[in-house]
């Protein structure tokens, strides 16, 4: 509202006001009420209650000027701050890590299935994929299981912040030492493991703006633009995000920054970030993104292949979305049978990573991928009622951010793999290979466990 509405407004107000003392219908009103009175007792009631209602009409004329007030609404003495309630501790969702624990171990069955023939190729042994997918669960179990019985939501904030402090280190290090890997630098080796650092940077990212949206919530909120929900509630978060996002993107990396990017702004949007200012911002994004497809040819060749896939060379530049196609639609209903695909014998290159969604497809048909996607479905639904049952804002943005961040790694995966969108490279969580990032979706899930043990309300 600017000032003229403002003036207008109040002047609109004051005259209601003042009419209030010579309205005449208020003068019957009252008039009835008393004519049962003697005369001396009318006059003094009908006084007494024109005062009233002209006292009530002038508090709501001061409550209406603090709530519209242009130059300030906040009180000058703040309210005290409530207690916070005394949490509840409980036990482990069991739903949410049931849902869990199934997907973990059809990911071990499929990737099995899916890179048998590729790892004795490759590795002279049939199970060597399934053996790292073992090896790196049952390390990830090890490592997660004493923050799910040890750890309060105090300590996930403490984590948030040196998480976030850490994977920028990363991302910085892996620019100079990282290891090259299909024209891209994003892989520190260690010898006995290879990190990614934009897989953690993933979920540092969720848990520093959950930190951040929750500690400046009455900021967020306020009706001030710069101080206030500017400033607090878009800017600031937009470095947080801005500063992991411009570190993967130069690897190059782009289905990572786009992963950070939206699971971002979702927590943003969720912490109270203004819809207009998101609105704002995914609209250059759009222009961006417009802008950096057309003069990166990296990016513009998989647009072209994603465009028209029917006239791209199919033995080269479309060999494996095409390859994975055509593993998809030979599954039928209900699958050539676990183990029995044929486009793993070397048609889709390297089927145990983005693409193993389309060999169980294959194997296990359109009901196969059905129980896939409503298995997920079930695990993000448990997710939402965790948050919504979290003790505090922290927990419940971490919560929901890291469950929308699974949900969108399985929409973009499947989206890839079905050429709805240009190929990414986007991996399918607990089935596609990968140590870094295995180890850390067990471990958010063993995050989400953790705060779904505590409460304000009784268990």
């Amino acid at each position: 509202m600017d000032n003229k509405d403002f003036e207008v407004e109040k002047n609109e107000f004051d005259e209601t006001v003042a009419a209030t003392e010579n309205d005449s219908e208020l003068t019957s009103d009252i008039s009835a009420e008393n004519a049962a009175l003697p005369t001396e007792q009318k006059k003094v009631g009908t006084v007494t209650q024109i005062k009233k209602k002209v006292s009530k009409a002038l508090l709501h004329r001061e409550e209406w000027l603090a709530e519209h007030d242009i130059v300030f609404t906040e009180p000058l003495t703040p309210a005290p701050e409530e207690k916070p309630q005394p949490l509840v501790k409980g036990n482990v969702d069991m739903w949410f890590l049931l849902w869990a624990m199934i997907l973990v171990c059809f990911g071990a069955v499929m990737s099995y299935s899916a890179s048998a023939v590729y790892a004795e190729y490759e590795y002279d042994s049939s199970t060597y994929f399934l053996l790292r997918y073992v090896l790196f669960a049952f390390a990830a179990i090890a490592l997660t299981v004493p923050f799910v019985i040890f750890a309060r939501p105090r300590f996930w904030k403490i984590f948030g912040a040196l998480s976030y402090a850490g994977s920028i280190f990363l991302l910085i290090i892996v620019l100079f030492v990282g290891r090259t890997g299909g024209g891209a630098q994003r892989w520190i080796d260690l010898g006995f493991i290879t990190i990614q650092p934009s897989e953690i940077a993933k979920m540092a990212v969720v848990m520093a703006l959950a930190l951040y949206m929750a500690k400046y919530e009455k900021k967020i909120s306020s009706v001030h633009k710069f101080g206030g929900h500017f400033q607090y509630g878009f800017f600031v978060p937009m470095i947080i995000i801005g500063i992991p996002c411009a570190l993967i993107i130069v690897q190059p990396h782009l289905s990572g920054t786009i992963i950070v990017g939206m699971v971002g702004l979702l927590v943003m949007y969720l912490g109270g970030t203004r819809m207009k200012w998101l609105a704002a911002f995914l609209g250059i994004i759009a222009v961006v993104g417009v802008v950096f497809i057309m003069f990166f040819g990296y990016s513009m060749d998989r647009v072209q292949i994603w465009l028209n896939i029917d006239k791209v060379d199919p033995l080269g530049d479309a060999w494996q979305t095409l390859q994975g196609l055509y593993a998809i639609g030979s599954g039928g209903f209900f699958g050539l049978g676990l183990g029995s695909s044929r486009q793993k014998f070397g048609y889709v290159s390297q089927p145990q990573n983005d693409f193993i969604f389309t060999i169980i497809c294959e194997e296990l048909g359109f009901v196969g991928a059905f129980l896939l996607i409503f298995l997920f479905a079930l695990l993000v639904w448990r997710g939402i009622k965790i948050g919504q049952n979290a003790p505090d804002k922290f927990s419940a943005l971490v919560v929901w951010g890291l469950t929308f961040k699974i949900a969108l790694q399985v929409a973009l995966n499947v989206a890839v793999v079905t050429n709805t969108i240009p190929n990414t490279g986007v991996s399918l969580p607990f089935f596609s290979s990968g140590g870094t990032a295995q180890i850390i979706q067990i471990f958010e899930v063993g995050i989400i466990l953790s705060i779904s043990r505590f409460s304000t309300n009784k268990k």
